[in-house]
């Protein structure tokens, strides 16, 4: 059986974090189905048209396919957090205050603030 996407409602609630890595300032947006699950993000970093900032984006739409086809938020965090390349470093959040790149952070931010919910039995 294939898996089925399920797409977020045209009009849907978001949480934007501004985080600070080493000086490389970013914002993470988080895209909420109507049950409070992640259905999407968007990372924005400073240095735009960099190579770093694009392949920030190609993770963001594979990230963000991956939940909507129903990948539980646990495993993507388990998959991406002690990812490490740079920026790396002290942080400007003390819920995470050391990291090991861009992507390190954005999953402990999502393990830290999503994880806890059980959405395991909310989906269609």
């Amino acid at each position: 059986m294939l898996a089925q996407r399920e797409s977020l409602p045209p009009t849907r609630h978001s949480v934007t974090h501004k985080f600070q890595i080493m000086g490389h300032k970013g914002y993470l947006t988080i895209g909420l189905f109507d049950d409070g699950r992640p259905g999407e993000i968007f990372i924005k970093v400073a240095k735009e048209g960099s190579t770093l900032s694009g392949l920030i984006q190609g993770f963001s739409r594979a990230f963000s396919l991956s939940l909507q086809y129903g990948l539980p938020i646990s495993e993507a965090t388990k998959r991406f957090k002690g990812m490490r390349f740079e920026p790396m470093g002290h942080t400007s959040n003390p819920d995470i205050p050391e990291v090991l790149s861009i992507i390190d952070y954005i999953a402990r931010y999502l393990e830290l603030h999503y994880e806890k919910s059980d959405f395991s039995d909310r989906r269609n």
